[in-house]
């Protein structure tokens, strides 16, 4: 093995399946050795015993999305991936959007130019589809999925993205067919219209009401709907973003049923509530969200989803916008009503750290199950593993040394984002990456970002495990042709 560009010694190795104590050795990249003395190689790192994972996969998160002018996102490629590098993860997953009366093949393409020569990590694209017209469901949305796209996400809310129950079937009759991976946003648009234009006619217009507007029953019924197109179409969804007890009701309830029902959470959903929306003048936009945070009962029944397994995958759904910024929280430069507070918290940096912390580090949860959740799972669902997502023999050297000694109070000043705050603010850590690798590179390390703007390659995806073209099976489905 006198190939050895890199080694990492005397590391305790963690995936989803195991836990070994080993040296790395990586060459041209990749994972090429795992044992015990390896040779000596040009670059070496001693891991001194610590803990080293497969780098994070964030499979959510929204990177120089086009928005709404004057509305805009404080997070290109280039800040958005040094953040997530700095907090130990080492492939993004955004979304390139198409906006209604777009070709979709447009969109993909715009947003291969705003990632072009900025990332400093790798990357794959979801996309988002607001418009089903019949060319992008016959000819683009097929062709894109055979080309590496094979996920995509529809929204039940949102005036400007969602979908009608009938263009949803559309979407997940294209996924069937052609084995995409399909997210869900979950939430009833006729009751949060009614219930904001209610709110804000009356005086109630702070960013507290917007958790008002958007209570448990209106996530829980777009969930129940959501399950049972999937349920109709026979074809697997993953319904994003779960705030809390009763949707996580609904998901269990068809998971109990056989129904191939993924589910995913995000850290706002562990530690913030909608008291951090309730607070005095206009700081309260700083956690607006969509679901909304919730109780301190339902962040219980979120953690309790994440140890009994109803979670496959946790994400940040990062939606960065700066708190005093005309094209930020306070959009047009004043205070506006809730409903037009630009939504969404960052969120790239502190995900491994905060799961890390309070789930690992209080016993929640056990290192392969942080694993999985945050690396393996999602590499699954979006057709990247085994190149990521794992410590194996032919996968990319993307590796986390963890320093779960390493106690701080967290503060926006730590961070790398363009975002100028942290809804985390003040939240104690134990753990901290020391050292991140992107394919064999340092971009990140216990004296500071080590990455370069451009290195980040784009990944082009398989087809997702869990949603492979699926059998004729039914009587009534194959009489329809699905």
């Amino acid at each position: 093995m006198d190939h050895l560009e890199l080694v990492i010694r005397n590391a305790v190795a963690v995936t989803a399946g195991d836990i070994q104590r080993c040296d790395i050795g990586v060459a041209d990249g990749r994972i090429v050795a795992l044992g015990r003395d390896l040779p000596h190689a040009a670059q070496e790192i001693d891991a001194a015993g610590r803990y080293v994972m497969p780098g994070g996969v964030d499979g959510h998160c929204h990177l120089d999305q086009p928005m709404p002018p004057p509305m805009k996102m404080a997070d290109d490629f280039e800040s958005g991936t040094r953040s997530a590098a700095c907090g130990g993860t080492t492939t993004v997953i955004p979304f390139a959007a198409q906006a209604k009366g777009q070709s979709l093949v447009a969109a993909v393409d715009d947003y291969h130019r705003r990632a072009e020569g900025r990332a400093c990590i790798d990357y794959a694209f979801h996309m988002i589809v607001s418009d089903p017209t019949p060319t992008v469901l016959r000819d683009e949305l097929p062709r894109l999925i055979r080309d590496g796209y094979t996920s995509f996400k529809v929204y039940m809310t949102y005036d400007d993205l969602k979908l009608s129950d009938r263009e949803i079937l559309d979407v997940l009759e294209v996924a069937r067919r052609d084995g995409a991976m399909v997210m869900v946003h979950a939430e009833n648009a006729d009751c949060i219209a009614w219930l904001s234009e209610r709110l804000v006619e009356s005086g109630r217009s702070a960013p507290r009401y917007h958790a008002a507007s958007r209570p448990a029953p209106v996530e829980r019924e777009a969930t129940h709907r959501a399950i049972t197109f999937a349920e109709l179409l026979d074809v697997p969804i993953l319904i994003v973003h779960v705030s809390g007890g009763e949707a996580i009701e609904q998901i269990r309830w068809a998971q109990g049923r056989g129904l191939s029902i993924y589910a995913e959470t995000c850290p706002q959903y562990l530690f913030l509530t909608a008291d951090d929306l309730d607070v005095d003048g206009f700081h309260g936009a700083k956690c607006v969200c969509s679901p909304p945070p919730r109780d301190v009962a339902n962040q219980q029944k979120v953690w309790d989803g994440l140890v009994n397994g109803t979670f496959h995958v946790f994400s940040s759904d990062h939606a960065p916008f700066r708190y005093d910024d005309p094209r930020g929280k306070r959009l047009g430069g004043a205070e506006p009503a809730f409903p037009h507070i630009p939504n969404g918290i960052p969120g790239l940096e502190t995900r491994l750290p905060l799961l890390f912390s309070h789930g690992v580090g209080t016993g929640r949860i056990d290192l392969q199950q942080f694993v999985a959740l945050t690396s393996t799972n999602p590499a699954r669902m979006y057709g990247l593993y085994p190149r990521k997502g794992t410590i194996a023999i032919g996968a990319d050297a993307d590796l986390v040394i963890w320093d779960d000694k390493h106690e701080l109070k967290l503060s926006n000043a730590q961070l790398h984002h363009n975002v100028d705050y942290t809804p985390y603010e003040g939240i104690r850590l134990t753990a901290w990456p020391a050292v991140t690798l992107s394919r064999g590179e340092v971009v990140w390390d216990e004296g500071g970002y080590r990455g370069v703007a451009g290195r980040g390659q784009f990944i082009k995806c398989g087809l997702p495990a869990p949603a492979r073209p699926r059998p004729k099976d039914f009587t009534w489905r194959t009489a329809l042709g699905l």
